[in-house]
């Protein structure tokens, strides 16, 4: 049995230790709350525009903006530009060649026609309607190869990859030595020995064409065919909100999967709103707001020690009390917020409402109008903007999705709805409900530049259970790639006669 004396001092020691612990994780959760004012107040990013308030006022916009570069900014910026100008220079670096070994492939047949009559006229002999028949089967053959390239790899770039296309460097390399063989067997056996026979130099030209259409066939499969069969399903994640799409895919190697993930991901995924990811924060910070910290361990004497330690295992007491209703107070904020957001749409809701029956009012009169007083869809929005503003910027606010609309890309949006006849509901979807990230204005996603991180080359396919992540300036996403499984599938036939049955009536009446 342990005296009271020491259980007494055990109890100090378990309860200073416990204060500590609660003052450290005030402490930490205080520097984050102080890092993430310091962040917001940064002038890099508080920039102001005339987009930010643009509710405010109707009559009038001013506004003024203050652009500053530190060392660092300048430093990233001319790594961008340099990255840029490489890409560019790769791109055109591509393009060249494969616009030379086109033309080569294109002009090959048309030298093994023409240098025979350059070089020895007088040896030829004529050949007559056969070699014109020929040469109009050259002539097609080669407008048709000309589209069909031109169709198949003469297409804008949708994106700069990391790794060149391993089947469009095997078809060149394929195309480049079928060509060079020709070219020999052509200068071994006909320009060395001048062969007098035209017919069958046009044959061999006619065979050069056939070859190369069978080429592009082979590159039509390659390149087209072989990845539309569903192989893969692959599970993309926002790393942020948790945001989750599926995916089928093909045969295809994992830069490519990468750039159909995120062809597919600014079609279906929601905006992505850092604003909404904030309120955690936010939450821990006012929690916190109410309490004190005593240092236990401070000057003075024994009394005034006793009682800052009372009133720190008060503190300590409260804030766990506060803690264990946490739940509580998430849920009425919730609430509250949800009551806020349905408040601010019914009154945006009506307020746009009254706008479009404005809107048709005038469009009623407007054959009543001297034709110089007709206002065109860009002048209407801009008038009936004014009594909508105030309740759609509340509403964007209360929802944070300010930054996402400014003031010229929600005109724009109502001359639309104006000139097509659009409903006050067509108007709203773009705002009531968050769309994909195409639908909102370019700065959000066009010129985004994104990093493949694989563990696997990335010129390699698909597999089961390949994971590689796709990140971006505000957030990053996870894929994870899993195999369609193979379907054994069986027959049962089942005899007609089974389903027959007999129905007998045993009526106690004669009807």
């Amino acid at each position: 049995m342990l005296s009271p004396t020491v259980m007494e001092e055990e109890d100090e020691v378990l309860q200073v230790l416990e204060v500590g612990e609660a003052v450290e994780e005030v402490k930490e959760v205080i520097i984050s709350t102080i890092e993430e004012e310091i962040r917001r107040s940064s002038p890099l990013n508080s920039k102001t525009s005339q987009d930010d308030n643009w509710g405010e006022t109707t009559t009038a916009i001013t506004g003024t903006s203050e652009h500053s570069l530190s060392q660092e900014d300048i430093v990233r910026i001319t790594k961008d530009l340099e990255d840029s100008v490489g890409l560019d220079c790769r791109h055109y670096v591509t393009r060249s060649i494969a616009v030379i070994l086109g033309l080569l492939v294109f002009f090959t047949p048309l030298a093994f026609l023409v240098l025979p009559h350059i070089l020895w006229p007088e040896k030829l002999q004529s050949c007559g309607t056969a070699c014109e028949g020929l040469f109009i089967s050259v002539a097609f053959k080669l407008l048709i190869l000309l589209l069909a390239v031109w169709a198949l790899f003469f297409r804008p770039a949708r994106a700069g990859l990391p790794r060149a296309f391993v089947f469009r460097i095997l078809l060149a390399v394929l195309v480049l030595l079928f060509v060079i063989s020709y070219w020999l067997f052509y200068s071994v056996r006909i320009l060395d020995s001048q062969d007098e026979n035209y017919q069958g130099i046009v044959q061999y030209a006619v065979s050069l064409v056939d070859a190369l259409l069978f080429i592009h066939y082979l590159a039509v499969v390659l390149l087209e065919l072989r990845q539309l069969q569903p192989c893969y399903s692959v599970c993309v994640t926002r790393a942020t909100d948790g945001e989750t799409r599926h995916y089928n895919l093909g045969q295809l190697s994992i830069q490519r999967a990468a750039l159909a993930v995120i062809e597919h991901y600014y079609c279906d995924f929601p905006i992505h709103n850092p604003a909404l990811l904030s309120a955690s924060k936010s939450r821990a910070a006012k929690h916190l707001a109410g309490l004190k910290v005593y240092n236990v361990d401070g000057p003075g004497n024994n009394a005034s020690a006793g009682i800052a330690q009372s009133q720190s295992r008060a503190m300590i007491a409260a804030a766990a009390r506060r803690r264990d209703t946490s739940h509580n107070e998430l849920y009425y904020e919730e609430a509250e917020h949800e009551r806020r957001v349905r408040k601010r749409r019914a009154r945006l809701v009506v307020a746009v409402e009254e706008a479009f029956t404005h809107i048709k009012r005038m469009q009623e009169e407007e054959p009543k109008k001297a034709p110089g007083d007709v206002m065109d869809p860009r002048e209407a929005a801009q008038a009936i903007f004014p009594s909508m503003a105030r309740a759609l910027q509340k509403y964007l606010r209360t929802t944070k999705q300010q930054h996402c609309h400014s003031m010229e890309s929600i005109q724009q949006h109502l001359a639309f709805c104006i000139t097509n006849n659009l409903t006050p509901k067509a108007f709203l979807e773009s705002y009531l409900t968050p769309g994909p990230t195409l639908q909102y204005g370019k700065d959000h996603w066009l010129g985004r530049r994104w990093t493949l991180i694989s563990e696997a080359s990335v010129t390699s396919g698909l597999k089961d259970g390949s994971i590689f992540l796709l990140k971006c300036v505000d957030f990053s996403l996870v894929v994870t790639t899993r195999k369609i499984p193979y379907v054994q599938m069986s027959e049962e036939y089942i005899d007609p006669k089974s389903h027959k049955f007999v129905l007998r009536l045993q009526s106690e009446t004669s009807v």
